[in-house]
């Protein structure tokens, strides 16, 4: 029981573990936390719009195939985190206390593993996620090679160099859009195709990236030093910060052309109930960091923007994923 209480901890937050907390673990809590499996919210998210849309535009929804497309992004999300810590580690970037060493372990960095068995970690997360890969292969077509093929170059090169020279963020949007979303809609729905549904994936992947872009703002003045020119980094902090809060008023504002448009049905408006959440944390991104943690303000310190903005984000991408399946049940009984 205190086994699988740890591993719901790790899926909820980035946990806190010392070195001899590290050997007291199971093989699948020391992954999770290795993987920084909390993030992993998104990428299932991202796939489950993916298959209700393929449901709600087709009527089909082959549950095998969407079951094993989550379980294979979700393990190429892991493998992108041991990858990304491998490469920066290698590079010497999360040396000296840099921030991924300080909001968690950075198991390779603080040697809690050696090296051989890190790349023993990236090995079967790779696999697995190119077996379920291969699988759907098999159960589609060449589209399914393609969409693969597109997810291993940017899993293998975000970290390096697309992350170090500005593209990072433009990586993010594009593989939790089009080719999570969708990934998952073609392969859940046998084959199928439908630009909406691009237009969708990029309407809610810009909000996975607002969580990136966040984390970038954060270390964006050890990121100048380190010369890792991420995005935050070639904007500016101030901006870098505005620019977030109009990311997210844009996804209102697109929800809202789509509806119009007839795209979107008025079960979308759910996502109002976010608003709350948005303007709160609009506020918290008009003004700079804080230089020290805010006493009784809880956030993944030293990441702070980064923390404010995957809570406004799980809670606005948990509302959209509620909007779509009401809007399913809407069609249904209609």
């Amino acid at each position: 029981m205190k086994t699988i209480t740890f591993w719901m901890k790790t899926l909820t937050a980035i946990p806190q573990v010392s070195k001899e907390e590290w050997f007291s673990l199971d093989i699948i809590s020391k992954w999770l936390v290795a993987t920084r499996s909390a993030v992993f919210i998104m990428t299932a998210i991202s796939c489950a719009i993916g298959g209700l849309l393929a449901y709600y535009y087709t009527g089909a929804f082959n549950a095998i195939n969407f079951i094993v497309c989550l379980m294979g992004l979700v393990f190429a999300h892991a493998a992108n985190n041991l990858l990304n810590d491998l490469i920066d580690y290698r590079k010497g970037i999360d040396n000296e206390n840099y921030y991924r060493t300080l909001y968690g372990p950075q198991i390779v960095e603080k040697g809690y593993t050696s090296t051989s068995t890190f790349y023993m970690y990236i090995l079967v997360t790779l696999l697995f996620a190119v077996a379920c890969g291969v699988f759907l292969v098999l159960q589609t077509d060449t589209t399914t090679i393609y969409l693969m093929a597109a997810g291993i170059l940017f899993l293998v090169f975000y970290t390096w160099p697309l992350k170090y020279i500005g593209l990072g963020e433009l990586t993010v949007v594009i593989v939790w859009g089009p080719l999570m979303i969708g990934g998952a809609y073609y392969i859940t729905s046998n084959g199928f195709w439908n630009w909406d549904v691009i237009y969708l994936s990029l309407l809610y992947a810009i909000g996975p990236t607002s969580v990136i872009f966040g984390k970038h703002i954060d270390k964006s003045d050890k990121d100048i030093e380190k010369r890792v020119y991420t995005l935050p980094v070639l904007l500016g902090e101030k901006v870098s910060r505005h620019t977030t809060i109009v990311i997210w008023l844009l996804q209102y504002i697109l929800i809202g052309f789509f509806i119009y448009k007839g795209i979107l049905g008025l079960s979308f408006l759910i996502v109002v109930l976010a608003l709350p959440k948005y303007l709160q944390t609009a506020k918290v991104f008009l003004e700079p960091k804080p230089l020290q943690p805010i006493p009784g303000i809880k956030t993944t310190w030293p990441l702070y923007f980064a923390s404010y903005a995957f809570v406004y984000n799980r809670r606005f991408s948990i509302l959209f994923l509620a909007g779509l399946i009401l809007q399913i049940v809407i069609s249904i009984i209609i």
